[in-house]
């Protein structure tokens, strides 16, 4: 069984406000190229398909159609769990129809798959958080642990453990407990994995995550996972990694796009997983094309800032400029960059310390006028433009 785990989509994700779904489209193209070319059976997505519980129609749009194209119109069946950015409830309103089409949808912990035959595989022994899936010959036994929030997490504890046990658990220990009880349903014969999204403790976050663990006590450790699963597959962290203390037998396989300039530093890619009942797995990376790089450039002086985005203005690239300078930008000089380079994401300028006291005077000596300049430059770091300074001059004669 060739298994393809990849997580972290957050389709309609931007880019301080600009669109990245040009370059989400990118990705699912890239992606069923690979499933074709690897020859993959079955594909893990293991969390945050989008980047809020409310998406945009068209990350909406990119999801339903880049799973057919993915499962090649249901040959190839992809098994989804719900991440801390989405809605459980969305993603699992069409699971009828999803079905049909080789997706299969769990959106909770609790969450029970349809036992049935559904053309290219069946899925049978399904239970909360288990399932067991055939495909050609093989049959791989799947738990799932879609993002599971302490209130969650209580509901399936609540009926299985007394009040006075619950009291002093701690949250790794109750997805341990959890995850004891489903790898019951382990067949030695099968293939056995388990998906989940969440953070396991020593994990390396980038800074871009959203933080679903506070201080630590929403970590799950690694002694917590499933012992019997020979592959599990995470979502959550966006740099692809090994979980350590799980004998190479965990990975997170990180977002397919760099969603922040802090994520710039590494490659992104996908897992392809081969699995016989019984053994180890075997695992390797392929990388995926950075379809538009983030960038950052500094500068000593404007005028190099300038000419720098004269000479790369045919590049595709998202890029944050910072220039130390002795003076601010004025909207010309800004105006000139962006029509040069398009894709400019931000512009900082990083004033000289003597500028900055030069701008130090009593309060009570400056106009209200100037009083906003300065009050503009502290917020944007670039002089307001007049039309600006009138209108805000407008609006105070109208308080």
């Amino acid at each position: 069984m060739r298994i393809l785990h990849t997580s972290d989509w957050h389709f309609g994700k931007n880019l301080e406000g600009n669109s990245r779904i040009l370059e989400q489209r990118q990705f699912i193209d890239e992606l069923s190229m690979i499933c074709d070319n690897e020859n993959v059976d079955l594909i893990v997505m293991a969390g945050d398909v989008y980047d809020n519980g409310n998406p945009s129609s068209s990350a909406e749009e990119l999801f339903y159609k880049g799973c057919k194209k993915l499962t090649d119109n249901g040959k190839r069946p992809i098994i989804i769990i719900a991440g801390n950015h989405d809605s459980p409830e969305r993603l699992e309103a069409p699971d009828s129809l999803m079905y049909e089409h080789s997706i299969i949808v769990q959106g909770f912990p609790k969450s029970v798959t349809k036992n049935g035959d559904y053309g290219y595989y069946s899925i049978k022994d399904s239970c909360e958080g288990f399932f067991r899936i055939q495909i050609g010959d093989e049959t791989v036994g799947v738990i799932t642990m879609p993002y599971p929030s302490e209130k969650r997490l209580g509901e399936i504890l609540h009926t299985d453990i007394s009040r006075e046990e619950e009291q002093g658990i701690t949250y790794s220990q109750e997805v341990g407990k959890i995850f004891s009880k489903l790898e019951e349903n382990y067949v030695d014969s099968d293939i056995n994995i388990a998906i989940g999204h969440f953070f396991v403790a020593g994990g390396e976050e980038v800074g871009s995550e959203r933080p679903i663990q506070l201080g630590g006590a929403l970590a799950v450790e690694p002694s917590a996972l499933p012992k019997k699963a020979q592959y599990i597959a995470l979502g959550h962290l966006h740099k692809p990694q090994t979980v350590s203390g799980t004998n190479k037998r965990a990975y997170y396989s990180g977002s397919p796009i760099k969603y922040n300039k802090r994520e710039i530093s590494y490659k992104n890619s996908v897992n392809i997983v081969d699995l016989k009942p019984m053994s180890e797995p075997n695992v390797r990376k392929v990388e995926l094309t950075n379809y538009k790089p983030i960038e950052e450039w500094t500068f000593e002086c404007i005028e190099d800032a300038i000419e720098m985005c004269r000479e790369k203005s045919e590049e595709n690239s998202w890029v944050y400029i910072v220039i130390n300078s002795h003076r601010t930008l004025n909207q010309s000089e800004i105006k000139e960059m962006r029509s040069l380079k398009k894709d400019i994401v931000e512009i900082f300028v990083n004033v000289s310390e003597n500028k900055k006291e030069d701008r130090v005077e009593n309060i009570k000596d400056k106009s209200i006028e100037n009083q906003f300049k300065d009050f503009y430059f502290k917020e944007e770091n670039v002089e307001p433009s007049e039309d600006i300074v009138k209108l805000f001059m407008e609006l105070m004669e109208e308080v």
